[in-house]
């Protein structure tokens, strides 16, 4: 595991995957798993759901990533990996989709995770989510409204892509772990996130009751 990536993250849509092969990565490889989402946050994080404003909701979900990120450099300075389950690109991508047009670009010096795009089959990714017990938030039903323009923002970071349609758990982490991250993730870790000054330009929204085919 001497190879490994020290800082990793899983990214994607809901239903591909991340929760369920977010703590196996990490036990693969040895690491602390970070919430993304700090515990001090968490009271907060569920008074803010309740409101319609996605700027502000995009602003504490970076207040909290930025709080993450300091525990994030610790572990790392120390020599220990970590895995989070979604990092700065979901924040910056699904506020985006859901029309927050604050204009971001994240300081240098933040830890770069080589990061994996979970994807899934539309029709499975829908029958994992229907068979889930945990409730559905109204953000996550707006997410999911949106999710081609989620798509089309995640296009923008550099991230590994796994394809996760018919594959069990372990086999989704074989997947990861067999993913080339010597070069290859030298190329990922090549632009910083934010580092574009025009990072993530409004995502254009599609006629109401238009779908991408």
């Amino acid at each position: 595991m001497s190879d490994a990536p020290l800082f990793e993250s899983l990214e994607g849509l809901r239903g591909t995957g991340k929760s369920t092969v977010a703590p196996m990565l990490a036990a693969a490889h040895g690491a602390v798993l970070v919430p993304t989402v700090p515990l001090i946050y968490q009271p907060l994080r569920r008074e803010v759901d309740l409101r319609e404003n996605a700027e502000a909701r995009m602003c504490f979900y970076l207040s909290a990533l930025f709080t993450a990120a300091d525990e994030i450099r610790r572990h790392l300075s120390e020599g220990t990996p970590v895995v989070v389950e979604s990092y700065f690109a979901r924040c910056l991508a699904n506020h985006r989709a859901l029309g927050a047009r604050l204009g971001v670009r994240l300081p240098p010096g933040l830890p770069q995770p080589v990061t994996y795009q979970l994807t899934c089959g539309e029709d499975e990714r829908l029958r994992r989510l229907a068979d889930r017990t945990k409730p559905v938030s109204r953000w996550d039903a707006l997410v999911e409204g949106a999710s081609d323009r989620v798509t089309d923002a995640y296009a923008q970071f550099p991230m590994h892509r796994v394809d996760t349609t018919r594959l069990d758990p372990d086999e989704v982490l074989q997947a990861i772990l067999a993913t080339d991250t010597q070069g290859a993730h030298h190329r990922a870790d090549a632009e910083p996130v934010g580092a574009h000054p025009h990072f993530l330009l409004p995502v254009p929204r599609r006629a109401e009751g238009t779908r991408r085919s």
